[in-house]
């Protein structure tokens, strides 16, 4: 197993709160994770249980009989998938306020649509919410122990450094991109990548959202999700996903809710302020696996990816993602937002810090130029000081186009 950089996170707060929940799409390494964190801490004497739900019959006595299921897998324990058995969070509260010790319960699941209106109820005070995605960079390249929440400085030119293996960062960055981010994948290898995948889809179908939705039209449901994917990148416009899809805006508002709660899509929300109000105030719509929106979309190979109509879009789509595990890996939330005005002012990524918003433009080029933070100073209308910027691009070595702004590789993240 690759080392996660969520790991250090689940330690800490195991320490500080009874309940531990790592949320995340299926298949992304949540109980691995878990069971790895359960292992270091087996070397200082402490013996965890496991559980999932997937099974049937334990899924069964925690749905009927929630407080016997706990004598059984008694804590400290790892339960798996809990969306399943939503009433085992009212017993775990009982045996958490009456024991009070930290690192009782380590929960995943894969749908916080089912979870956190049980969780705000019952564990309030008590849990410790971490959110898991696929392999990052850093994971990916041996630097999960060191990756930190990325933030724009005057220091990237020389912390910035691009794997020396490749043939070429434009192809290295697309293969990448187009294989996705699942462990299980990038084990096996792109040979097992369409059949992954296809496998992938129809269990989230017919597990997760039928469960949840009742969807009972998979075809319609199938093309829903190649429409977003094809989206990636995009404003969202939801009057023209339901027109390409031939349902109403309610079910393509309520299908989308729950793509973002499985964590298969991100809408990065605009900035704007009182000081601005012609800001284009619509999310940006990003899918969380670039693997899994290139196999949507129909790409059959990471060379067609990059030459094809998607290449912008997935390029941007996967830097965000990997910006966005930088801070939920590290146990944070991700302070992200994009900024667009009725004067077609743009910036592709802002970063809030205190009182500093920190521009970041993202291109598919090899030579970047002054030309590409052009809008940056945008951001002194908005009443925050602006911080050092970047332009993250296929560049192999760092630069500095000013300075207050370095163009840095997105083999860097």
């Amino acid at each position: 197993m690759l080392d996660r950089t969520l790991k250090q996170s689940v330690l800490e707060l195991s320490t500080m709160f009874p309940v531990i929940m790592v949320t995340g799409p299926r298949q992304v390494g949540k109980s691995t994770l878990l069971e790895a964190c359960a292992q270091d801490q087996g070397t200082h004497g402490v013996k965890r249980n496991y559980v999932t739900l997937d099974d049937y019959s334990a899924r069964d006595l925690a749905v009927n009989d929630p407080a016997l299921f706990l004598q059984q897998w008694p804590a400290p324990v790892i339960i798996d998938e809990i969306q399943y058995a939503p009433g085992l969070l009212s017993a775990i509260k009982v045996e958490v306020d009456r024991h009070k010790q930290p690192g009782m319960y380590w929960l995943t699941g894969s749908q916080k649509f089912a979870l956190m209106k049980g969780v705000t109820e019952s564990l309030a005070g008590r849990v410790g919410l971490l959110d898991l995605l696929g392999l990052s960079q850093a994971e990916l390249t041996g630097r999960a122990n060191v990756c930190k929440p990325f933030v724009p400085n005057e220091a990237m030119s020389l912390n910035s450094t691009t794997p020396k293996d490749r043939s070429s960062t434009l192809e290295a960055v697309y293969n990448r991109i187009w294989l996705g981010a699942f462990p299980q994948l990038n084990q096996f290898g792109p040979g097992a990548r369409d059949t992954f995948y296809r496998s992938y889809i129809q269990t989230y179908i017919e597990r997760d959202v039928q469960h949840i939705l009742r969807v009972t039209d998979h075809i319609t449901f199938s093309r829903f999700l190649s429409a977003v994917a094809a989206n990636t990148g995009q404003l969202l416009n939801l009057a023209s996903l339901a027109r390409d899809i031939g349902v109403d805006n309610k079910t393509i508002k309520s299908w989308l809710s729950i793509l973002e709660t499985s964590g298969l899509i991100y809408l990065l929300q605009p900035y704007f302020s009182n000081l601005n109000k012609r800001v284009v105030k619509a999310p940006k719509l990003y899918f969380l696996d670039t693997g899994l929106a290139a196999y949507l979309t129909r790409w059959p190979d990471a060379a067609s990816l990059q030459a094809g109509s998607l290449s912008g879009a997935i390029l941007e789509t996967w830097v965000v993602s990997e910006i966005i595990k930088s801070y939920w890996h590290n146990g944070k939330e991700a302070p992200l937002f994009y900024y667009r005005d009725s004067d077609m002012r743009e910036v592709d990524l802002l970063i809030e810090s205190g009182d500093t918003l920190y521009p970041v433009e993202i291109k598919r080029t090899a030579t970047p130029t002054r030309h590409a933070c052009r809008q940056f100073p945008v951001i002194e209308t908005l009443g925050k000081r602006l911080g050092h910027g970047a332009v993250i691009c296929l560049i192999e070595s760092p630069l500095k186009l000013s300075t207050s702004v370095t163009a840095i590789s997105a083999l860097s993240l």
